[in-house]
């Protein structure tokens, strides 16, 4: 019998730890995320650019920044968790900009566990049982105005 107990509480363990050792990568719509409850605080006074979108003349360049946000998925979707933790990752690359000196953030890429994406439309992002995150990188600079 307690062999029986024994067993079963080691197959109950293994389940478990499978469950929550999920890593789903998915894409998300820029756009989407970009209208998505809390896209208001994005600010309009820092330019944005995904990967080859066109923008104005870069007069200066300050350098590649890159970011690497987390958010709580409990009780979400993952692509409502993805679209909130890309706000996230939006946020930090405008604020930085903003210290630096530069009034946009160009060619923007997916950079989620260290794997390099460029889209114009699409973003990275992971999801786990707990979990869900967004890394980005671009370059701040000065656009022509």
């Amino acid at each position: 019998m307690k062999r029986h107990l024994m067993l079963a509480a080691l197959c109950v363990a293994t389940i478990s730890t499978a469950a929550f050792a999920r890593n789903d990568v998915e894409t998300y719509s820029i756009e989407a995320a970009l209208k998505s409850p809390g896209s208001e605080k994005v600010g309009s006074d820092i330019a944005l650019s995904f990967a080859d979108q066109k923008h104005k003349a870069v007069v200066k360049s300050m350098g590649e920044i890159a970011t690497n946000k987390k958010t709580n998925g409990v009780g979400r979707s993952d692509e409502a968790a993805c679209q909130y933790v890309f706000l996230s990752a939006v946020l930090a690359l405008q604020e930085r900009a903003r210290e630096m000196g530069g009034n946009a953030v160009i060619n923007i890429k997916s950079n989620y566990k260290n794997n390099l994406t460029a889209s114009a439309t699409e973003f990275t992002c992971g999801s786990g049982a707990l979990m869900s995150g967004v890394a980005l990188k671009g370059e701040v600079v000065t656009l022509k105005k």
